[in-house]
């Protein structure tokens, strides 16, 4: 992708750099890895039965590992590493909880992380064809990243992702690695949030998604475990639950008494910010014709978001 720097009317190509992914992008990753992921970092250069681990994270949203790893040699396969890291990880479990602990000064336990929604991000300046290919399976809980550098000491990053997605990644691979970390780490989808007779649920959410998806293109629809994440640059600005035949809407970082709710509609999740670190409140999206008021509070929390 060319990047442009505008002059008054004249456009000044931007020249891409050489770039150091084990001294340079590392550094930055690390320094910057809640604002380009939002995780926690851990530690660098995690070593574990032969292996080691570039730069361990955390989700401290969803309680889980994230494994990041600079990818320099384009000839191994994303699908056979990322596996043997997520392997490594839930071989080991007491030895990534006894990091953690011990470099965020915190004290977990075993129970309290959700395993199942670990992931590793493969960061490189570019991946082949055959690295871009591998990655169109469906329930695949690894992500490709690019990272470049220009002029002006500009950097970008990039989510690498497959045109498609075609069959899971579990009917074809007879990988010892990845049917151990099939069987306890699981990539969630929307239909996994909606049971087959909630009809009038997924239409209500249906329409909802849509109407969102129009305020921002930077708007992502990320499901995992306990909700539907509606995400910018990976940060969730709000989720969004689904129930029998109604969709209840959780709003980030923001009080009822912060809204316009001139209906006084909405509700204050309690002990969402002892919980979760910050306040939600929730909206109950019951019919279509809630929809209209229930994007009249979306807009709000967008646009603190967003300034």
């Amino acid at each position: 992708m060319a990047i442009y720097k505008q002059s008054g009317n004249k456009l000044i190509s931007i020249k891409e750099k050489k770039i150091d992914l084990e001294k340079t992008i590392q550094n930055l990753v690390e320094q910057n890895v809640d604002e380009l992921f939002n995780l926690s970092f851990v530690s660098s250069e995690f070593p574990l039965n032969n292996l080691r681990i570039d730069t361990l994270a955390f989700d401290e949203e969803l309680k889980s590992f994230v494994i990041i790893e600079y990818k320099k040699d384009k000839s191994i396969s994303v699908i056979d590493q990322g596996y043997a890291y997520l392997a490594l990880l839930l071989n080991n479990k007491a030895d990534f909880v006894l990091e953690y602990n011990e470099k965020c000064k915190k004290n977990l336990r075993k129970d309290d992380i959700d395993w199942s929604q670990s992931k590793v991000l493969f960061i490189a300046s570019s991946f082949t064809k055959y690295q871009q290919e591998a990655i169109g399976f469906q329930d695949l809980p690894i992500e490709l990243w690019e990272a470049k550098k220009y002029d002006n000491d500009l950097v970008s990053f990039n989510q690498i992702r497959a045109s498609e997605k075609s069959e899971s990644i579990k009917t074809i691979a007879k990988n010892q690695d990845v049917e151990r970390v099939s069987r306890e780490i699981k990539q969630y989808s929307v239909e996994d949030h909606i049971k087959p007779t909630w009809s009038k649920a997924k239409v209500l959410f249906d329409e909802f998604s849509q109407r969102v998806l129009e305020l921002d293109s930077r708007f992502e629809i990320h499901p995992v475990k306990y909700y539907i994440g509606f995400n910018i640059e990976n940060k969730v600005v709000f989720n969004v639950k689904i129930r029998t035949s109604r969709i209840v809407v959780e709003l980030y970082r923001v009080k009822p008494e912060d809204l316009k709710d001139p209906e006084k509609r909405t509700r204050y999740r309690n002990k969402s910010f002892e919980y979760y670190g910050k306040h939600v409140t929730q909206f109950d999206i019951d019919n279509e014709e809630d929809i209209d008021y229930a994007i009249l509070l979306v807009k709000q929390v967008y646009k603190r978001f967003t300034e």
